[in-house]
């Protein structure tokens, strides 16, 4: 029985309220940033309620260039390397880490568990830590200033393997017994049956790797010296830092709440498949 206490519901609702405005406060002033004039942005203090240049800023954005200038690339352009560097990561980390995991699952192969715990280990090494080396790699393989090379050395994942690998220890030994009675060999029942049983985790990774590939900035910064691979977080702060020159805060903003846009969609379109394949424990 859960005891009847207002001063916790009182407190519990005030903690909400607070991470709410945590949150909410800085899209709101990006939001007011972004439909105002630059003028109005330079003033002290700076307007807090909307302007009418939304639309205008945008437009300049999407169609002439994240700095406003000739040279300089439209965004819809870096939106796009942005989309297909997050979907590559997300979609090639799922199907390596899958394939790798109902490998060590259901295979018997020497030094088995010492693959997994091979690839496990290199949690502790993230991009940062190997980022010379694979630079060099990429520099070898002439995938600098390509999609290639933006997504390739990122698709490794121990955290997808890891639990790919927990989702199918969970999976009845009845039924791999029944699919191997009525016939069905490794690839028919990876393909049958343990995919469409791992929608739920597929989706869960899905939401996680897309947003950690849209977000990525180190990486992008260093292999790509041509404008054309640029990606939106790169031009967010590439036209907020402009040296001596004022930066165009009205755009900046725009630019910011248009970065925020995909990665808001896809946890809004899959947010129910995320919670389950995170939270579900009957399979």
């Amino acid at each position: 029985m859960v005891e009847n206490r207002p001063w916790l519901t009182v407190a519990s609702h005030a903690v909400l309220i607070v991470g709410v405005v945590v949150i909410i406060l800085p899209l709101y002033v990006a939001f007011i940033g972004a439909t105002q004039t630059q003028d109005a942005m330079l003033h002290v203090p700076i307007p807090l309620t909307p302007g009418n240049q939304l639309w205008v800023n945008l437009r300049t954005l999407l169609f002439t260039g994240a700095g406003g200038g000739a040279d300089a690339p439209p965004v819809w352009l870096m939106l796009f390397n942005s989309l297909v560097m997050a979907l590559g990561i997300a979609l090639g980390k799922i199907a390596i880490s899958i394939i790798a995991a109902y490998a060590v699952v259901y295979f018997s192969f020497p030094f088995r568990m010492t693959c997994f715990w091979a690839i496990f280990v290199t949690l502790m090494l993230p991009v940062e830590v190997r980022i010379l080396p694979t630079y060099k790699v990429v520099a070898d393989l002439g995938l600098l200033n390509s999609y290639g090379g933006l997504i390739l050395p990122l698709i490794a994942s121990a955290t997808a393997t890891f639990l790919f690998r927990q989702f199918f220890l969970t999976v009845p030994d009845e039924l791999t017994e029944a699919a191997r009675i009525d016939g069905a060999g490794p690839v028919r029942f990876f393909l049958h049956i343990l995919l469409p049983l791992s929608r739920t985790p597929i989706a869960a990774l899905l939401v996680i790797q897309f947003i950690y590939g849209w977000n990525q900035y180190l990486w992008p910064l260093i292999i790509t010296t041509k404008q054309n691979y640029y990606t939106v977080v790169m031009a967010v702060s590439r036209i907020a830092v402009v040296g001596d020159s004022i930066a165009q805060w009205n755009l900046v903003m725009a630019l910011a709440l248009l970065a925020t846009v995909p990665p808001v969609l896809v946890v809004v379109f899959l947010q129910r498949q995320f919670v389950k394949g995170l939270v579900e424990t009957e399979k």
